[in-house]
């Protein structure tokens, strides 16, 4: 999981530059911003998958009567968090840097979003 978060965080700087490149340094700060307030909610959450894969592999080797029944609220918590944490961190770039490009931060959002389903489908060596 950790590698999608890379490609994400590569699209990110991608674009980052292009939009450095177009629109000056106002551009490529925002693009940058706006690919770390995608890119680290979910690195969170890949490091929330790993530590429940984990913690599912101990449970595995209890004794069946011990094993606790399978359950998707940590998944789902999870998934609140990023989605919040992500939310806010947009929110907070909005409100607290004045020199926002909203194109950049369009296109950044968006390529650290869209390249996940690539990054997943990608088989991985």
């Amino acid at each position: 999981m950790i590698h999608v978060v890379l490609v994400q965080f590569a699209a990110g700087l991608l674009v980052c530059a292009a939009a450095g490149v177009v629109g000056g340094m106002a551009a490529a700060v925002t693009a940058l911003l706006g690919a770390l307030a995608c890119t680290v909610p979910n690195g969170l959450f890949a490091v929330n998958l790993m530590l429940l894969a984990q913690r599912r592999r101990q449970e595995e080797t209890a004794t069946p009567a011990a094993r606790p029944l399978p359950s998707a609220l940590p998944l789902l918590v999870g998934e609140f968090c990023k989605l919040f944490l992500t939310v806010c961190l947009l929110a907070l770039l909005v409100g607290a840097y004045k020199d926002v490009v909203w194109l950049a931060l369009i296109a950044s959002v968006c390529a650290v979003l869209l390249v996940q389903p690539l990054a997943l489908a990608w088989p991985r060596r």
